[in-house]
């Protein structure tokens, strides 16, 4: 009889295991954007855990404000050695779920860095780049227009602004190659571990929409850009880097592990604390 009911608890402690297993979520990193603070993905970070209790959700708290507008090599390496015991303690690999210009600083930790990220969800992020003054831009630089920014941006000073490095004027793009020292480093295939640790990746979830006010395009949260010489936009598959397949890309969309939500009437502030955002777009991809 004893035997028999070790057995039985033997039993259930392997169905509760299984059960366990089954319910365990993958963590999940966070990461907001320019001239703001992790309290602003407060939102987010609730929505995750009321939609699966008991994920491990690591909201990061660097770079918060002015110290947003550093230079962009400086956050990647600054927040990935933030999240760096985190990623490497979950084996089967953690979800980032980053905001605007906080999802040019995950993806450059994606590219250099071979980290086991699962889906990462760049949430109307200017990943073509940006070339638009908007409310922040105006608040920097109140007195230039998007004509003019390339003087500023396009030297050795304006590189040291986070702005700058992904700044994509289409009417000089000879200086965007030549002053450039993050957008156009991501994305031209020159160091070939950017694209090994980027395949590495299994989803790739693109959120953006035609309301947002402030990535400009907004076809950019697609990896959509203006033409050379225009300001007439052209999709993902018309770009040269997804056409040389020089970081990525194209592979990732042969392999069906791209995902693009274009979402109406949603504002640029308001993408983390949408929650139907969240219950459409992001949470079915965090499993």
């Amino acid at each position: 009889m004893t035997l028999y009911y070790r057995d039985l608890v033997c039993l259930a402690c392997l169905i509760l295991g299984a059960v366990s297993s089954a319910n365990a979520y993958r963590p999940v990193v966070v990461m907001h954007g320019i001239l703001s603070s992790y309290d602003y993905m407060t939102d987010m970070v609730q929505f995750i855990q009321k939609a699966h209790p008991g994920t491990e959700v690591l909201n990061v708290n660097a770079y918060n404000y002015a110290k947003s507008v550093l230079p962009m090599w400086d956050q990647v390496n600054g927040v990935q050695a933030k999240i760096q015991s985190f990623v490497k303690s979950a084996p089967d690999g953690v979800h980032m779920i980053c905001y605007s210009q906080g999802g040019l600083i995950c993806r450059g930790i994606l590219e250099s860095f071979p980290t086991n990220i699962h889906t990462f969800v760049s949430l109307s992020s200017p990943q073509a780049g940006q070339y638009g003054v908007t409310e922040y831009l105006k608040y920097l630089f109140p007195n230039c227009t998007k004509e003019h920014l390339y003087l500023v941006f396009y030297t050795d000073a304006g590189q040291h602004i986070s702005v700058g490095g992904y700044w994509n004027d289409p009417y000089h793009q000879e200086l965007y190659d030549q002053y450039g020292e993050f957008l156009p480093i991501l994305n031209n295939g020159s160091n070939p571990a950017f694209k090994s640790n980027f395949l590495k990746v299994q989803r790739l979830v693109l959120i953006g929409g035609p309301d947002d006010g402030v990535i400009t395009p907004w076809e950019s949260s697609q990896f959509g850009f203006y033409d050379v010489n225009s300001e007439n936009v052209s999709p993902m598959s018309s770009q040269d880097f997804y056409l040389k397949d020089s970081f990525g890309l194209r592979s990732l969309e042969a392999s069906d592990k791209i995902t693009s939500y274009t979402v109406p009437g949603v504002q640029h502030l308001d993408w983390p604390s949408n929650q139907d955002v969240f219950n459409k777009y992001i949470e079915p991809w965090l499993d």
